[in-house]
């Protein structure tokens, strides 16, 4: 089973970055699958989910109307579009594969929001 996570970077404040998280070894179509990120000193904290058909949408009450979450099950990918990002989205961003009891985490990647 592996979750890869691509995309984050250094971006200035007020701008953009798309997240991709590419899954394999596991049916990724049965799986909700989420965006989690953690900041240094905070805890981990829910930013984005979506149900395994897309159907269901959560997102944190920090990125509602900014961020938004997708999937493609045919290409076992979720992104995370991130608009108007600000200082505080700064965090190492992870994605998270779940069902029922099952739960798979990938490594991460860096966000930096900074001018």
């Amino acid at each position: 089973v592996q979750l890869v996570e691509s995309g984050g970077g250094l971006v200035q404040p007020g701008g953009s970055l798309r997240l991709s998280c590419v899954a394999s070894g596991f049916t990724f179509s049965r799986y909700a699958m989420s965006w989690y990120r953690q900041a240094p000193g905070k805890e981990r904290e829910l930013v984005a989910r979506i149900s395994n058909g897309g159907g269901s949408i959560d997102y944190g009450d920090s990125v509602k109307g900014r961020f938004t979450i997708s999937r493609d099950n045919a290409k076992n990918t979720v992104y995370l579009q991130m608009n108007s990002l600000k200082s505080e989205d700064t965090a190492v961003y992870s994605c998270n594969a779940q069902r029922a009891f099952q739960a798979y985490w990938g490594q991460g990647t860096q966000v930096t929001v900074s001018s």
